[in-house]
């Protein structure tokens, strides 16, 4: 497939008239400048690269606009969403991922890391991995590029066992989750890890699993997300959340940390010369109450800033990445703080880097990309480097992931309109 793009933005660079060609695959072959179309190419107004979502729980998409009547904090949050969590069976859960998935993609989301860990029946008892390939199936289905983070949940805390509620989440020890994730990966190419956090699998099983995962596998994991966190781990083994990470040999440029939302300024350099990614989550952070993270700092020190989706509170990448920029502004009193390249690495490139996936519109990358209307009520009169700070999903036009248009004007290629799959799916979800 080849498309021609009237205007082409890549990490703020506008590149005008350009043709994009791809193999079979989808995987970008060749890139020419300051050309015209050719005969039987697809015709684009103004595109950027495709967007990843790094950071997702598809499930808590069942309590958007739920949670809020009772105020509260992440921790009563927390138990609502269990309750969400003990409701899933395989079928309604690939039902749900799919229309949740359909949103994402409807939104500009190319591809999907999902950070998993509800294996299990209620009680515990393994499926084994009818939860895994019930998610997979369902972004195979709407067409989304998905890296599954299959994670890592022993603990019910620092020292605490699971609770009931957490049960389903859990596997015996750390060898059993190396057993399980080695044969799902047989089953499932690109398979990802994950490590749910410092305060659900101990230092020693944090080792044991790092060192039983090949080495190119992405890894994930949620740090300092509430103060709570750090506060427990300083407690029990005199280091912050970032300290045991270190001391256990898990931080490397293949690791994505999530949120990283309280550090202190030797977490910051550590994770910095580490060449981490980070994985920000502006919208769920800020729904959740969790605080504003040294998203600047981070990148200043040497980290790869990527985007979110997490509770999917919303589902927009524009939204997310705009909100790097803008939750900067409150912390530090002062505009401009990422640069258009900036807000675009962390929508695209920086986001499939943490997937362990190439960037997208580059010559051996994927032909992911998601075109702009430029004169919407939003974006009229916009330079185009500066749609990012100006446009929300409901400015996306076509998606395209792999060389293949998979949702126009907000539905999916075949006509699905996403509210209606997330209406019948909610509606097997909460009866």
């Amino acid at each position: 497939m080849s498309v021609w793009c009237e205007r082409l933005v890549v990490d703020g660079v506008v590149r005008d008239r350009v043709r994009v060609s791809s193999d079979t695959a989808g995987t970008i072959t060749a890139i020419a400048e300051g050309v015209g179309p050719d005969p039987g190419d697809l015709l684009i107004g103004t595109a950027f690269p495709g967007a990843a979502d790094a950071h997702s729980h598809a499930f808590h998409r069942a309590l958007r606009g739920r949670t809020h009547g009772g105020g509260g904090d992440f921790w009563s949050w927390r138990d609502l969403m269990y309750r969400t969590a003990a409701a899933l069976t395989p079928e309604r859960y690939r039902r749900l991922a799919h229309a949740v998935f359909a949103e994402m993609i409807a939104a500009g989301y190319t591809a999907l890391g999902e950070f998993h860990y509800v294996h299990h029946r209620p009680d515990g008892t393994p499926y084994p991995h009818d939860m895994e390939l019930a998610i997979a199936d369902a972004a195979e289905e709407v067409g989304i590029r998905l890296t599954l983070l299959d994670t890592a949940y022993l603990a019910g805390g620092i020292g605490q066992p699971l609770s009931p509620a957490q049960a389903r989440f859990g596997d015996a020890s750390a060898d059993a989750y190396l057993r399980r994730w080695h044969e799902l990966a047989a089953r499932m190419p690109g398979l990802g890890a994950a490590i749910h956090s410092v305060r659900a699998v101990a230092p020693a099983d944090i080792r044991t699993i790092v060192e039983g995962l090949p080495e190119d596998v992405p890894l994930h994991v949620h740090l300092s997300e509430q103060p709570k966190e750090n506060a427990d781990s300083l407690a029990a083994f005199g280091l912050t959340p970032t300290g045991v990470l270190a001391r256990e040999g898990v931080l490397s440029p293949r690791v994505s940390v999530v949120h990283a939302t309280h550090l202190t300024d030797g977490d910051i350099r550590t994770l910095g010369s580490a060449g981490v990614s980070i994985v920000m989550c502006p919208t769920t952070e800020a729904d959740l109450g969790d605080g504003i993270g040294p998203a600047r700092d981070l990148m200043d020190a040497g980290a790869t800033l990527a985007i979110g989706s997490d509770q999917n509170a919303v589902v927009d990448p524009l939204l997310e990445t705009r909100g790097l920029e803008m939750q900067e502004r409150l912390r530090s009193l002062r505009r401009g703080r990422f640069s258009p390249g900036d807000l675009g690495r962390a929508m695209g490139s920086g986001g499939y880097r943490s997937l362990g996936l190439r960037a997208p519109m580059t010559v051996g990358g994927p032909l992911d990309l998601i075109e702009i209307d430029t004169r919407s009520a939003r974006t009229v009169g916009s330079e185009p480097e500066g749609l990012l700070l100006c446009a929300t999903a409901s400015d996306v036009r076509r998606v395209i992931v792999g060389g293949r248009v998979v949702a126009i004007d907000g539905s999916l290629i075949g006509g699905q309109a996403p509210a209606d799959l997330l209406a019948d799916a909610l509606q097997e979800v909460f009866g």
